[in-house]
């Protein structure tokens, strides 16, 4: 497995020096979610501070953007990281799409499939493999002068990845995809009983083996070695899984575990502004599913022991947090990091 660091919107300097800081303790890689700015830019600050690591979007949004401007993007990134980049889509929700950025949403499914297919055909006539031609139902793409394309690199071989959940968008990353983004809310069963099965028949239906669908898996990882030192980001932990978890289409996360109602709970309280109800709501015993708890010199073994053979790379949702908050934790989750990559 990799390990890598999810990065928080920052400034360009600050991604430099916290690229410094990670590639030199044994990360494999920082991923950027768009979220408040772009990614694009904090990659680019980060790739060219730290010459080792390796970056994705975890996600960038995808249907605010032309097809051709995310292959574009892409394209660049691959070319100056010298094929240290991969792409990682997303839909993002309905009200976002549609309100914030004033894009189409429905279909998300069908449309996402679209997208990835018209991304890949774009790098397909980047890498002059073919004339651009793509003819979906949602995107189409036909003119790329020689004016206009962009120019040839021996980094072509971008891998897409898709951010899904749900059964169908699953199975279609299996068959479209070259990399998975698991939601950071998630259970092992629900990687065993749920993903896995529908990333297999995705891929089975395309020809190919499951083992072709990497895995990025974002972890709500807590380290500490008494109470005290864990109790911040535990915190932290249980507002974020709440917050995740009010999404009513997120409610069989809770269900298939047991804890039925939670997320109607949840939506209830969020609608009524009560946050730190919503936090109270996640219990230790949901902890335990959705986190992993352990003492720095176990953590190690925790994330091995739930995500090997599962995850082709784990993502620290909360090191950034931890390392912003006390600069010493740096060296402890380097010693993860390097235990988890088998680094000597």
């Amino acid at each position: 497995m990799q390990f890598d660091l999810m990065a928080r919107s920052s400034t360009w300097a600050a991604m430099a020096r916290l690229a410094q800081d990670v590639e030199a303790a044994g990360f494999s890689g920082m991923l950027f979610t768009e979220t408040t700015q772009t990614p694009w830019m904090s990659i680019a600050a980060a790739a060219t501070a730290a010459p080792r690591l390796e970056f994705c979007t975890g996600i960038a949004v995808a249907f605010p953007r032309s097809p051709m401007i995310a292959a574009g993007l892409a394209w660049e990134l691959a070319e100056n990281t010298g094929g240290r980049f991969r792409l990682g889509l997303g839909s993002q929700v309905r009200a976002h799409i549609e309100r914030r950025y004033s894009a189409v949403f429905d279909p998300p499914g069908p449309r996402m499939r679209d997208y990835v297919r018209a991304v890949k055909a774009c790098f397909r006539a980047f890498g002059g493999e073919e004339p651009l031609h793509h003819d979906g139902p949602y995107y189409q793409l036909s003119l790329l002068p020689a004016a206009w394309a962009p120019r040839r690199h021996a980094y072509g071989d971008i891998k897409v990845d898709v951010s899904a959940v749900a059964p169908w968008m699953v199975a279609m990353a299996g068959a479209e995809a070259d990399g998975i983004h698991v939601h950071p809310f998630h259970s092992v069963p629900y990687l065993r009983n749920r993903l896995l099965p529908a990333v297999a028949e995705g891929a089975a239906a395309a020809g190919r083996p499951a083992s072709e669908v990497d895995l990025i898996v974002p972890v709500f990882a807590i380290p500490g070695d008494t109470p005290e030192q864990r109790a911040p980001m535990l915190e932290r932990a249980r507002a974020q899984i709440a917050f995740y978890g009010s999404t009513k289409n997120y409610a069989f996360q809770f269900d298939d575990l047991g804890f039925e109602g939670t997320s109607a709970r949840l939506n209830e309280k969020l609608k009524a502004g009560d946050l730190a109800g919503m936090a109270a709501t996640i219990t230790d015993e949901m902890l335990e599913q959705y986190a992993v708890v352990a003492t720095w010199d176990e953590m190690a073994g925790a994330l091995e022991a739930r995500y090997a053979g599962v995850a082709s790379r784990l993502v620290m949702y909360l090191a950034a947090e931890s390392i912003a908050a006390d600069p010493t934790t740096l060296g402890r989750w380097g010693e993860i990091a390097r235990s988890v990559t088998n680094q000597v």
